[in-house]
């Protein structure tokens, strides 16, 4: 399945901070404390986050951040995908509906 051709959405389960130039994802499901729950966003991942909104598909993210970055597309490309993939599997973001 190709997860760039996908269109995914936030989880209602996940908030998002920004803190003293901190990106940060909470889940809220999860005890304050747990703190191997909260997720650390670096810059571009935060940007990557703030894209996220179901109706734009992962190549259209990807074009975005070609033209935002300095960077090529297979890198930018691989990134992503990963990007996607690590939201994907600590349920931050779901697939969007049709």
């Amino acid at each position: 399945m190709d997860i760039l051709a996908q269109r995914f959405q936030k989880s209602p389960t996940m908030v998002f901070r920004e803190i003293a130039d901190t990106f940060i994802l909470v889940p809220i499901h999860h005890s304050v404390t747990d703190m191997e729950a909260i997720y650390e966003l670096d810059g571009v991942a935060a940007y990557i986050w703030d894209q996220i909104d179901g109706e734009k598909d992962g190549y259209q993210i990807l074009q975005q951040i070609v033209e935002k970055y300095e960077v090529t597309p297979e890198t930018a490309q691989q990134d992503l995908l990963e990007y996607l993939e690590q939201l994907s599997s600590v349920q931050a973001i779901v697939g969007a509906p049709a």
